[in-house]
């Protein structure tokens, strides 16, 4: 795999120009600890400077055609395609992904750029019936979407382009200047498409300032989203910030993408060899760094042992090694903290009682794919987001048990049922209490045109250009007496 040559100024790009930066920060390849790149290092002062900027292009970014921001946008997306390969590569060294997850995620994120594209002419409004009322009638009424202003956009560090695809493309499409800011360890692909995106609106006349970003530090952060400029706030990341952000945001707007702990429940009659399969492709990709990757699995008990010894026979696909293989599908997790946090989380489970089935150790730098049974549900591998290769086993004796366990948790995400029978199917739909329920298939699937998004601490709002389109606009209401 070639190494990255970076073909951006450098500096941040806040303003019209790429500004310098007093220090910078090694990115670090996860696999060999190999420094990569310096990345530049935001102030509070260079977050104050973006936010100026912004305002002052945010009207001229309102009336922006509709012709005009479909434009731009087609032209970002052909941008993005023609270094696909070179940003595919890129995400392997400062995530330490597999290269097959990292070009899924380019894949993505060119399907995310497309269908904010279309989605610009979809945003209209309605004619309102003011005579309903006797003090209405003879009025005319209707509403339209109006860009709500300034979006701060804060992504998390495990999809680095694709998230900053799902804020950047939605506030362009809907005309509102975006800054954003990437996770400290991640900024490289944010960087590099930032910078193809205000090539773009240079292309057509207009200013850069529509889009910048900024990296740095938590008050980096702070200045950010307190700021009253800022219209919306869209962040991806833990539950613990994105609580205090939508604290630090109000009464402004916060669409929060948050964590999770997926459950994914076996039914009786479900195809085992498929489910199985599912666990397989759906516990351990992007190293299990997925907000909604397979982390507790429920088995009726009448199938429990099968599908148990089906799992382990084939835990030996997931091939464990270099990232830049195109055969690696498990390597190390981002940083080393993140490893000795897990470690700690499976050790504390087993001196709570749970039997370690395969894995349980770090090996070559990766936790090795593990499969759990028995985890008390107190414990934090069943009850917080393991945000790695590891899933829980455990049995139980109906339907209404298992909802229950999914449902007895604080996050809701997505979750996913495995049933040949459809009355099961719907009422799994109807009673898990998550943004989204998959039926036979992973809980990871995730369409980039679906509303995308959870509850309880989950998070709030939804994903996905068309949704995420009204989360960056508001209504104006036209009520006329002619």
């Amino acid at each position: 795999m070639p190494v990255h040559v970076k073909t951006y100024p450098d500096g941040l790009p806040i303003g019209e120009q790429w500004v310098p930066c007093e220090h910078s920060d090694p990115i670090i390849f996860p696999f060999d600890s190999s420094v990569i790149a310096q990345a530049p290092v935001g102030t509070v002062a260079h977050a104050s400077q973006a936010l100026d900027a912004a305002a002052a292009v945010r009207h001229e970014m309102a009336k922006l055609s509709a012709g005009t921001r479909r434009s731009i946008l087609l032209a970002v997306q052909q941008k993005i395609a023609a270094v696909a390969e070179e940003l595919e590569n890129l995400l392997v060294l400062e995530t330490g992904k597999p290269l097959i997850d990292c070009r899924v995620e380019v894949a993505r994120s060119l399907t995310t750029w497309a269908a904010a594209t279309e989605e610009v002419a979809h945003m209209h409004g309605e004619t309102v019936p003011l005579d309903l009322q006797p003090s209405g009638e003879g009025m005319i009424g209707y509403w339209t979407r109006k860009p709500a202003g300034i979006i701060v956009g804060i992504a998390g560090f495990n999809y680095p382009l694709l998230l900053a695809s799902h804020k950047l493309a939605p506030a362009l499409a809907a005309g509102c200047p975006i800054i954003l800011k990437p996770a400290p360890n991640t900024p490289l692909t944010s960087l590099w498409i930032v910078h193809l995106i205000r090539q773009a609106l240079t292309e057509h006349q207009v200013s850069a300032c529509a889009v910048q970003l900024v990296t740095g530090g938590i008050e980096v952060g702070e200045k950010l989203v307190a700021d009253p400029r800022a219209a919306v706030v869209s962040f991806t990341g833990s539950a613990a910030v994105g609580h205090q952000i939508a604290k630090n945001a109000a009464p402004r707007k916060a669409v929060l993408e948050l964590g999770s702990n997926t459950g994914f429940i076996v039914a009786a009659d479900a195809r085992i060899e498929e489910a199985v399969d599912a666990v397989i492709r759906g516990g351990f990709y992007a190293n299990g760094q997925a907000c909604i990757s397979v982390q507790r699995v429920l088995l009726d008990a009448t199938i429990a042992e099968k599908f148990q010894r089906q799992l382990l026979a084939r835990l030996g696909e997931v091939v464990v090694g270099d990232p830049r293989s195109a055969k690696t599908r498990v390597a190390p997790l981002i940083n080393e903290a993140s490893s000795k946090r897990i470690m700690q989380w499976i050790d504390h489970a087993v001196a709570a009682g749970a039997q370690v089935l395969a894995g349980g150790k770090i090996d070559g730098g990766s936790i090795l794919p593990t499969v759990m049974s028995q985890v008390p549900t107190e414990a934090k591998l069943w009850s917080e987001e393991i945000f790695g290769p590891v899933i829980c086993l455990h049995q139980f004796e109906d339907l209404d048990s298992a909802f229950e366990l999914v449902n007895a948790s604080r996050y809701g995400l997505q979750a996913a049922i495995y049933s040949s029978n459809l009355k099961t199917a719907f009422r799994a739909i109807e009673e898990l209490e998550v943004g989204g329920v998959v039926v036979n298939e992973i809980p990871g699937f995730r369409s980039d045109i679906m509303p995308y998004g959870g509850v309880k601490d989950s998070g709030i709002g939804r994903e996905g250009p068309r949704f995420a389109m009204e989360e960056f606009t508001v209504t104006r209401m036209a009520i006329i007496r002619p």
